[in-house]
């Protein structure tokens, strides 16, 4: 109880630019959830799967690709899936077909991961601002007699916790930015892995039926 109490002191001694700090925070653990939720519903990490599905593919199996990856939550299934789909009806559009899906579901991979990278950038700023805010205030004290130099020593180091919090802040995004930035360059490489397939060993219209 005393270490919530001592944490709201400090956080009431960092000025009003601690609630912007606070807000960013909220923030960051919000898309922290929501993208770890996200990948792991879309099976950003199915290696095996995957590999399974790029032999079916050179291998020129694509009823049974198609099967494999029917109805599977991996993002790069879905892109198969769809791919194989249209060469049904359009066999000469599979390659853009496959290229607009991947971009697609990139674009879905990378959602609210800009907002992190730019916290990352405003948070150190809002604690510098915050510390400025304090010292300015700090040093406005122009009557130095006795026991205002400790004073004013005091405001200064309440004006160093906004810094502190906003570089706490910034850590945390960078983190959790960098963590999932690397989930999603794993799921760009394999596409290419399968993209790479698809159009170093085409396939023959007539290779599309059911081996």
């Amino acid at each position: 109880m005393d270490f919530i109490k001592e944490y709201f002191f400090i956080f009431k001694a960092g000025g009003p630019v601690m609630y912007l700090i606070l807000l960013c925070s909220i923030i960051v653990i919000a898309i922290a959830v929501e993208r770890y939720n996200y990948y792991k519903n879309v099976k950003v990490n199915d290696l095996v799967f995957v590999e399974e599905v790029k032999y079916l593919i050179k291998t020129n199996q694509l009823d049974l690709a198609e099967k494999m990856c029917e109805g599977n939550k991996n993002i790069v299934a879905s892109v198969i899936y769809t791919t194989i789909s249209t060469m049904k009806n359009n066999y000469n559009m599979y390659k853009e077909v496959f290229e607009s899906q991947a971009a697609i579901s990139i674009a879905k991979l990378r959602e609210n991961l800009t907002h992190l990278e730019t916290i990352v950038t405003i948070a150190p700023l809002l604690g510098l601002l915050g510390t400025v805010i304090g010292m300015i205030q700090a040093f406005n004290i122009m009557n130095v007699k006795s026991g205002e130099p400790l004073k004013i020593a005091d405001g200064v180091a309440e004006a160093l916790i906004a810094t502190a919090f906003g570089l706490c802040v910034a850590v945390l995004a960078m983190f959790f930015y960098s963590y999932f930035n690397h989930k999603v360059d794993k799921v760009i490489t394999l596409l290419e892995e399968v993209g790479i397939v698809f159009i170093n060993k085409p396939v023959k219209e007539d290779d599309y039926e059911t081996k």
